[in-house]
């Protein structure tokens, strides 16, 4: 058990610094005010989403916002609404040592919605449908990873089939209720998310022209 306690604590410990990298590497970009207050926005929505559907543990509307997001700003701020939206929600539904999981999974699922934007159209919803769906699932099984590692004896090939399998129902769920909100909610998000990314790029464009133009 003891053993078992080290490889939690490792894991904990290796999500910790994959955060924290990503973090530092996207702050040293240069984001500008406008982008981080939308970054946080988004966040906060993104995170509070969850909360109404705290009694139904498999409906997560965050998944498919985090994924948008990716898809209208890019991946690196895909990753940070996806990161940040499970540290917001978990005010409300509280923090434990999941909670660096949940924002590294989240965060792969809007990085992923980002790297989308150059694999496929920006009208091919269905892409966005199928990635939701498939990241009902991928969620749970990097969530199950978890468990497995803190509280599942031995760590054994058998006990983590044994610990994604009984997680099967609750994914499906996950996975088929992300692809409505996506087909439904989705194509309107990224209209609307897509005007205030043209405004932000017009600002940013036009604070640089200033930039330039003064002695």
């Amino acid at each position: 058990m003891e053993t078992q306690s080290l490889w939690s604590l490792y894991t904990l410990l290796a999500a910790l610094f994959i955060l924290a990298a990503v973090f530092y590497v996207y702050e040293r970009r240069g984001v500008s005010a406008r982008e981080a207050a939308l970054i946080a926005t988004l966040s906060a929505l993104a995170g509070l989403s969850r909360v109404p559907f705290a009694g139904l543990p498999a409906i997560q509307p965050t998944t498919f916002m985090v994924i948008v997001a990716g898809r209208v700003f890019g991946p690196g701020a895909g990753f940070m609404v996806g990161a940040l939206a499970s540290l917001v929600s978990n005010m409300f539904l509280g923090h434990g040592p999941w909670t660096p999981w949940q924002m590294l999974a989240w965060g792969v699922a809007g990085l992923t919605g980002g790297l989308f934007k150059y694999l496929f159209s920006r009208d091919n919803r269905w892409a966005l449908v199928i990635l939701a769906l498939l990241w009902g699932f991928l969620f749970g099984w990097f969530m199950n990873l978890w468990h497995w590692v803190t509280f599942v004896h031995p760590l054994t090939l058998s006990s983590f089939f044994t610990v994604q399998a009984t997680s099967l129902w609750f994914d499906a769920v996950h996975g088929l209720s992300s692809a409505a909100f996506m087909l439904l909610a989705g194509g309107e998000l990224i209209k609307i998310l897509d005007r205030f990314r043209r405004r932000l790029s017009y600002t940013r464009v036009e604070s640089e022209i200033e930039n330039n133009s003064s002695p």
